[in-house]
């Protein structure tokens, strides 16, 4: 009791001074002291193992040692922070590094623009430059598809809350239908090709994430990700690519669309690129698209130095596959648990959606996917839900460096908490 006193007094600041809007502190009623790798402890000292990892923007666990020490170094020696798009020696690094790890042994020629702090920065600078280098307006997003809360990016939402959030109308957008969304007999690349036939669409760009985090973990195939390429080629409109969530190795390649081979117009990045959570987000342009003339795009905050000092420690991930490797293996022990999961509760009617460390069990029981989420939080595991409006996956996104034995442990503890749901509701039947 006293314990709970304590908690409820640690967290009447935030109801007393914070807006309504918060949301993860409601279903996670703790305060937060420190964190390490794929824990987090709160002020009465419990350990909690992290399968949220941010939102996906701490791919690399918390704090990682690496990038934490390059950190203190470089504000050690009074680096600069804030610097807007001037020229510094931390951005030259991580250029640098990014162009010789990333970009050149992918072959891939793009040019890196600095939109701002947050992800929906990156896609709104997409949309803007893709509508200036057609000359055309209307944006082709997915069903389920979700790119961020600002306008631009709000207006592909298929939330249709969070549209409804806006106030206004959200113009200039139409919905195709994402793959398998109108099941196996209907070819959605082929509802596309129709609707960019139509003489009264003026598509300038399709943005599309190849697994959609907040909808529900839907996957493109890396067959409809090719063919979609060249339908858009055919009709001469950009193809973006939001990686966001999924990109940075989450899916098991530095981008999640690497498989497919396919080669965007125009990529967008956040959450991870900086490794360590801090503030960062690019937006990567095809050569012959970056027609911005000085200042036409820009933010007081878009050089995070802070953020460029961490990213450049953190692409030492990808000098080789072997981090690749080692999240492709731990996905599959990832699948194979959830598979179980699922044939041992009938019940649940559930099956595994994602890739990668992107993965989560869906069930089309109302509510129940929120009970486990729930559930596991008072058991020490934090795992969030997909799937818009509906909430109907449990979502796990634990650090792609997390060891196996606390993989192991958390899915332990999510198995705990699927049983007891699904007991609980099958009595109530």
């Amino acid at each position: 009791m006293a314990a709970d006193s304590q908690l409820m007094s640690g967290l009447s600041i935030f109801d007393e001074l914070e807006s309504e809007v918060r949301s993860y502190v409601r279903g996670w009623p703790a305060v937060w002291t420190r964190a390490h790798g794929a824990t987090i402890w709160d002020e009465q000292g419990r350990a909690y193992t992290d399968f949220f990892s941010g939102a996906g923007a701490l791919n690399y666990g918390h704090n990682p040692d690496d990038q934490i020490a390059a950190l203190i170094g470089y504000l050690q020696s009074q680096g600069v922070l804030h610097s807007l798009d001037m020229a510094t020696t931390a951005k030259r690094d991580f250029l640098d590094r990014f162009q010789d790890v990333i970009l050149s042994p992918r072959g891939m020629s793009y040019k890196v623009m600095f939109p701002g702090p947050t992800g929906t920065n990156a896609v709104e600078a997409a949309l803007k430059l893709a509508r200036k280098a057609t000359g055309r307006r209307t944006i082709i997003s997915f069903t389920n598809a979700f790119h961020g809360m600002t306008l631009g990016a709000l207006a592909l939402s298929g939330n249709v809350a969070k549209r409804e959030s806006a106030g206004i109308p959200l113009d200039h957008q139409s919905t195709a239908p994402f793959d398998g969304e109108l099941g196996d007999s209907t070819d959605t690349i082929a509802v596309l090709d129709a609707m960019l036939s139509d003489a009264q669409m003026s598509a300038a760009a399709v943005i599309v994430e190849t697994v959609q985090g907040e909808g529900g973990l839907h996957t493109a195939s890396f067959d409809w990700l090719r063919r979609l390429e060249q339908c858009c080629a055919r009709h001469d409109v950009l193809l973006i690519v939001d990686d966001i969530q999924a990109g940075c190795g989450r899916t098991g390649t530095f981008f999640s669309w690497e498989p497919s081979g396919i080669q965007p117009d125009l990529i967008c990045l956040s959450k991870s690129i900086s490794g360590s959570g801090l503030p960062l987000s690019l937006t990567l342009i095809r050569p012959d698209l970056d027609i911005w003339t000085p200042g036409e795009h820009n933010g007081t905050f878009r050089g995070n130095n802070a953020a460029f000092v961490t990213a450049t420690a953190a692409l030492e991930h990808w000098r080789d596959d072997s981090l690749a490797q080692d999240v492709q293996r731990k996905a599959e022990l990832v699948r194979t648990e959830l598979e179980s999961i699922a044939q041992e509760h009938e019940s649940l009617r559930a099956t595994v959606r994602g890739r990668g460390l992107l993965q989560g069990l869906h069930t089309p029981i109302d509510g129940l996917a929120s009970r486990i989420a729930s559930d596991a939080f008072g058991r020490g595991l934090l795992v969030e839900t997909s799937g818009g409006a509906a909430s109907d996956v449990v979502k796990l996104m634990p650090p792609l460096t997390i060891n196996d034995d606390q993989l192991r442990e958390g899915l332990a503890t999510l198995r705990a908490s699927v049983e007891a749901v699904v007991s609980g509701w099958n009595q109530g039947q």
